[in-house]
């Protein structure tokens, strides 16, 4: 293909324009880890910009000296792992019947679907569902109610339904029953869908925060983002005598982005392992059959 002189002014404004946009999501995660790694004296003197003054790990040594995160940690771990399996297997086991026309029901079940993407419930019958199924002070709140996304669900079926039918059919000629079709045909060939969606969910769950909130009082359930909010907002360190000599060396700003970073790197260190399927992905339920 030539590029002709309009085409290299649009690609020469989209590489600026994208650049432009990227720092501006890298420079302020850059100037936290700058923060969690600058001493007291620098960050409350204001010298801490893009990269660490007065070096020093006392922040990263004390809050992983506190149990407490190390507990939410844990629970966040559990809760991002084990939801996202379940939202996968639910939208999943969902949306492929709904893209088979030959199923009965599937234009009503659509239309319920639908409704719960356009209206949501209230929190409090929420609250009070969650409850009923005494799921309250358990992880499980934070991730049976939420087990299906309508709009991941509509995605997934969008992908179902360009998938060739004749590889389908070929199956069901060869003995296949639909749970055989579904996962020796259907999933293989869903990688790109499959990462897109548990990228999406893993995220979700990792950042679950509000839930945890509303349903979990027990100090020993509280996920990482919790205890997170109580570090930032609260001022809330850990207690231990190490820590309150640490303490004394080291600023409460840098405490605060040194929790953050702790926070944010492990869902970044999944998206390198997903990522020539989830850029695939992304352009999932893009084209409509």
């Amino acid at each position: 293909m030539i590029m002709t002189r309009g085409h290299k002014i649009f690609n020469f404004i989209n590489i600026i324009l994208l650049g432009a946009l990227g720092l501006s999501m890298v420079l302020p995660l850059i100037h936290i880890i700058a923060q969690s790694l600058s001493n007291n004296v620098a960050i409350n003197a204001g010298q801490v910009s893009l990269w660490p003054v007065g070096f020093t790990l006392g922040s990263y040594k004390l809050i992983l000296q506190d149990p407490t995160i190390w507990l939410g940690f844990r629970n966040s771990v559990i809760i991002t792992v084990f939801g996202t399996f379940i939202n996968l297997f639910m939208t999943t086991t969902l949306a492929y019947p709904l893209s088979r026309p030959e199923y009965l029901f599937r234009k009503s079940i659509l239309i319920m679907v639908l409704f719960t993407l356009i209206f949501s419930a209230p929190l409090i019958p929420n609250y009070l569902l969650v409850k009923q199924l005494g799921l309250l002070n358990t992880l499980w709140a934070l991730m049976l109610p939420m087990a299906i996304s309508a709009f991941n669900l509509f995605v997934m079926r969008s992908f179902f339904l360009n998938l060739p039918v004749e590889l389908l059919d070929s199956g069901r000629m060869d003995g296949c029953g639909e749970f055989r079709i579904l996962w020796n045909i259907v999933l293989p060939l869903s990688k790109p869908a499959m990462a897109t969606m548990g990228i999406m969910y893993a995220v979700g769950h990792w950042n679950r925060y509000a839930e945890a909130v509303f349903y979990i009082d027990h100090r020993n359930w509280i996920p990482l983002q919790v205890r997170l909010r109580e570090i930032v907002f609260t001022d809330q360190f850990g207690q231990s005598d190490v820590s309150s000599e640490l303490m004394l060396f080291l600023s409460p700003e840098g405490i605060k982005m040194a929790v953050i970073v702790v926070a944010t790197i492990p869902i970044l260190l999944v998206y390198p392992f997903l990522q020539k399927h989830f850029i695939q992905g992304m352009m999932v339920g893009s084209v409509k059959s």
